[in-house]
């Protein structure tokens, strides 16, 4: 079989993740007909049909899923070894941290305040990712480690310490028949409306096969105050509480768990110091 080119494998994953040729094109700054030939050729070079386009969508193939999930670690890997190489040349290692915002479970600081009492303690950098891509981060080189919430986060290739784990809140609007409850079940949710979560693995959670797709929490809570939907996140990420809004234990949900990610064949002492660090200092809390 030909070898895949990069731009190719870039110029796939866009469509594939867009399923719209016009909105992949702008993407990647490129003339829409350029990008239909360089799919179309693709595929013939491959043998295999990767989409099925109509004059209203464009879907994935068997096979075009399976070039997507292979081709975005691909990608990650020709990025990670640049970066690396770049990385390696540097005198001063710095240790960069991607986190979501406000996705810390008020760790951050005591993790930091630990790590910078260690004799080996490095500059810090604060980088801040979306709902879904702070474990490419890592896995491309990006960053050195990161906080995710399992099992929300793919973690494809990636060692992880668990730093706390905690239970689920269903987030209401006041006026919800379940707002002056106490506590909800599972079952209690079973006929109600909530998010699809773009780009989040399952969690175990109730979630609308038809319900509004959204990115983050903020667009999430915004849909709430409309009564669109409800919600069900893990505790802290539904912090600090809406004064708008209700929050109830869901008492049988899956529990969640902030973790700090490295990825699996990092085995440096500036790594590994950080992660001994926010490992203590989670233990104190």
């Amino acid at each position: 079989m030909a070898e895949l080119e990069t731009r190719e494998l870039e110029y796939f994953v866009a469509v594939a993740e867009e399923l719209h040729f016009g909105h992949a094109a702008t993407r990647l700054a490129i003339a829409q007909p350029a990008l239909s030939k360089a799919i179309r050729r693709l595929e013939a070079r491959l043998g295999v049909r990767l989409l099925e386009r109509s004059s209203r969508s464009v879907t994935l193939t068997p096979a075009g899923q399976a070039l997507l999930h292979h081709g975005r670690h691909a990608l990650n890997a020709v990025s990670a070894a640049a970066e690396k190489t770049r990385r390696a040349a540097e005198q001063q290692a710095r240790l960069r941290l991607v986190i979501k915002p406000g996705g810390d479970a008020n760790l951050l600081s005591g993790i930091l305040a630990a790590y910078a009492g260690r004799p080996d303690a490095r500059q810090v950098d604060i980088l801040f990712g979306g709902a879904t891509d702070r474990a490419d981060h890592v896995r491309d080189g990006r960053a050195d480690v990161a906080l995710l919430y399992a099992p929300f986060d793919d973690m494809t290739g990636l060692d992880h310490e668990t730093l706390t784990v905690e239970g689920r809140v269903a987030i209401l609007p006041p006026d919800h028949r379940l707002a002056t409850r106490p506590q909800v079940t599972l079952a209690d949710l079973a006929q109600e409306t909530l998010p699809r979560w773009k780009g989040v693995r399952w969690t175990g959670a109730p979630e609308a096969e038809h319900g509004p797709q959204v990115t983050d929490a903020a667009e999430a809570l915004h849909l709430i105050r409309l009564g669109r939907t409800i919600a069900v996140l893990p505790r802290s990420l539904a912090r600090p509480m809406h004064p708008d809004l209700v929050y109830r234990p869901v008492t049988d949900a899956p529990t969640s768990a902030l973790v700090l990610a490295w990825a699996q064949d990092d085995r440096r002492p500036l790594v590994a110091s950080f992660v001994a660090a926010a490992v203590e200092a989670a233990g104190r809390t």
